[in-house]
């Protein structure tokens, strides 16, 4: 069965170090690119819906543990730029 056919574009995003490591070891982990698990989370948030099943919710929690990455969704719009 064919996906849909888009046009992408290639964007320069900032993002925390951690999370970033962690959305990579996601992507990785679920064997896509990081641009299409970041496609997934935005179009399930759009709808309202849960991006990842408790197996993947799972795996997460280890990565963020290696990544040392303790942000939650309460730091949402919330996180200042420090010194590199």
């Amino acid at each position: 069965m064919p996906g849909t056919v888009v046009k992408r574009t290639q964007t320069g995003v900032r993002i925390e170090s951690s999370l970033l490591k962690v959305l990579k070891g996601t992507a990785e982990y679920a064997d896509m690119t990081l641009g299409d698990l970041l496609e997934g989370i935005v179009l399930h948030a759009f709808e309202g819906k849960a991006p990842f099943s408790a197996e993947t919710q799972a795996v997460i929690e280890q990565l963020k543990k290696v990544y040392s990455c303790e942000l939650c969704a309460g730091d949402s719009h919330q996180l200042v730029e420090g010194e590199s």
